[in-house]
């Protein structure tokens, strides 16, 4: 007759031999589905701002720690990282720092409230989005910014801010074109640009005539003159707004900007500092214009 304390101890000894066993063979499983890890990886990573904006194109900084040592991507590419970082991830895989040109957040539009006509009051949610929701916002120009901050608030980095007049500012040096104020804009006004191009069209507007400049007094109007001033081929006339072909950058000159009536086509020098050419209207109103209701 079998005794409950051998019951017991068979029990024990076959529940060691499982343990065994299995520890047998989850190591022999490891060592099969082991898949090696460069240690560099996670030095990289440390040495990154770990802020996983996407900037450069990596679904966040471990993927471009990993993306950098297969060499699919240069340190200098990291837009976050100082010059220094960047020298430093590049000394420690012994490649050259590379790179790409910055590319900051542009505005297409210059219509503050100051210049830009409003056709009806919006009580609601401070949000452009929100607004635009409700009959586009109630702005005369249904291109033109809205002026809540949406762009400002996405913006991780404080590269943003609203100017008096309900417009937004980038500030060049601190932003790192991750595109979540690109993104947010109910109205499509903001692109990633390259700095390098100092010609922009700060206006979104494709009304044309007298009702459409009644909507604001920095609309570009189609008139031309940045066209014959350009070098040729640089600037055209496409649904009544001027469009600049970037692949002619290096023609561009601020002689385009000088004969603009209304200020529409400007000279950045960074997002902050804006020129406008010597014929355009002087904006001198320092309050926002009156909301005036559609008849």
């Amino acid at each position: 007759m079998v005794t409950p304390a051998a019951m017991l101890a068979t029990a024990g000894l076959f529940m060691m031999g499982l343990g065994v066993a299995l520890a047998a063979l989850l190591s022999a499983a490891n060592k099969k589905l082991y898949v090696y890890e460069d240690p560099r990886i996670d030095e990289i990573e440390a040495l990154l701002p770990r802020n996983n904006c996407g900037a450069c194109g990596t679904a966040g900084c471990r993927a471009f720690a990993e993306a950098a040592i297969r060499g699919d991507i240069a340190p200098g590419q990291c837009t976050v990282c100082t010059p220094a970082q960047a020298q430093t991830i590049a000394s420690l895989l012994a490649v050259t720092v590379g790179g790409q040109e910055k590319r900051v957040a542009r505005i297409a539009c210059a219509g503050g409230r100051q210049v830009a006509v409003n056709r009806a009051y919006y009580a609601g949610l401070e949000s452009c989005r929100a607004a635009h929701l409700v009959a586009g916002g109630g702005k005369g120009c249904a291109w033109g910014c809205l002026g809540f901050g949406d762009c400002v608030d996405v913006c991780d980095f404080d590269a943003i801010y609203m100017d008096p007049f309900k417009l937004p500012v980038v500030y060049d040096e601190r932003c790192i074109a991750c595109n979540d104020c690109v993104e947010v804009c109910p109205k499509n006004l903001i692109s990633l640009q390259n700095q390098s191009r100092k010609l922009w069209v700060a206006c979104s507007n494709r009304d044309f005539g007298a009702e459409a400049e009644a909507q604001c007094e920095v609309i570009c109007n189609a008139c031309g003159r940045c066209v014959a001033d350009a070098p040729a081929g640089l600037i055209k006339i496409n649904e009544s707004l001027a469009v600049i072909d970037y692949t002619k950058n290096a023609m561009a000159a601020r002689a385009a900007i000088e004969r603009c009536p209304t200020g529409a086509i400007v000279w950045m020098e960074s997002g902050d500092k804006t020129i406008k050419g010597g014929h355009a209207a002087k904006i001198l109103r320092k309050e926002a214009l009156p909301v005036e209701k559609t008849p």
